[in-house]
């Protein structure tokens, strides 16, 4: 078996600086290299240790992987010469600038569902962003570097976050008791709540529910029989088109694999249904009596 083929992809900075040849290029290198010089001071003594070879080493790092995210995201893929010209023409610290704006923009989007009053923390932002900007941006110049990827990949997966969080925020505004302001959210179980409680009919949305109510969905299911499929357009008739996408994912989910959904109208117990709908609304689920 022949080995596979590994292809080089060092920090684009570095593929673009290579670019500068053998020739006479001015001032334009010392140039750069004072500016290189002057952003990696800065970025020690913000981010790592500007007292030590190791900080200085580990800010010099940064540097390099922050000048080529700015410029993966100004200079199509392979245009070396252009990655050049843009850092001669607008200089290291511009290119800098814009790659720090996308990982400060990633940082501020949810990792996760689960949303806490601690996310708004102005402590616990910062260090959110130092630990991403240090995942995302580490790059030593004499190895391969797939920093632009993470980054993309972190930023598709934290847009789908950010889209169920506004469809639980816009559930929880439309309850059918009037808006819920709890600092704390549990975006999926928001959801659950209001695709399994949309099965009865009516269309009334429910983003928080307790033991008394989920009682008395159970006994209409089971008198009335609804149509489960009409229950569910009444609700996406509700929602905005912005948040239907993640709703009807979620439904199409729910339709086949909702344990709550799929034991309602059988004889299963109480006690046992209203665990199963634990696992489903977590926190926002009352279990005591209202």
């Amino acid at each position: 078996m022949l080995p596979a083929l590994v292809v080089e992809r060092l920090p684009r900075m570095v593929r673009a600086i290579r670019c500068f040849g053998a020739g006479d290029n001015g001032d334009e290198p010392a140039i750069l290299a004072d500016e290189l010089a002057g952003i990696t001071a800065m970025v020690a003594e913000k981010f790592t240790n500007d007292r030590t070879a190791e900080g200085i080493q580990r800010a010099y790092f940064l540097t390099v992987g922050c000048v080529s995210l700015g410029i993966e995201h100004e200079i199509e893929d392979g245009d070396e010469d252009g990655a050049i010209d843009y850092l001669v023409e607008e200089g290291a610290e511009h290119a800098f600038q814009v790659g720090f704006r996308m990982v400060r923009d990633l940082a501020a989007l949810p990792e996760d569902s689960l949303v806490g009053e601690y996310d708004n923390d102005p402590v616990y932002m910062q260090r959110r962003l130092k630990e991403l900007f240090v995942d995302i941006c580490s790059a030593d110049p004499n190895q391969n570097w797939s920093g632009p990827e993470r980054y993309e990949i972190q930023l598709g997966q934290r847009k789908a976050v950010q889209a169920i969080v506004r469809t639980a925020n816009w559930l929880r505004r439309h309850h059918y008791e009037g808006p819920i302001n709890d600092a704390d959210l549990n975006a999926e179980g928001v959801i659950a709540l209001a695709v399994i409680f949309a099965i009865e009919g009516g269309g009334r949305i429910v983003a928080k529910t307790g033991q008394k109510d989920f009682e008395r969905l159970v006994s209409s299911v089971r008198k009335n029989k609804p149509d489960y499929e009409a229950g569910w357009a009444e609700l996406m008739a509700k929602v905005p088109a912005q948040h239907q996408a993640v709703l009807a994912e979620r439904i199409a989910s729910y339709r086949e694999h909702c344990t709550v959904i799929q034991k309602i109208q059988s004889r299963t117990s109480m006690k046992n249904l209203f665990a199963e709908l634990e696992n489903y609304a977590g926190s926002e689920l009352d279990a005591d009596y209202a």
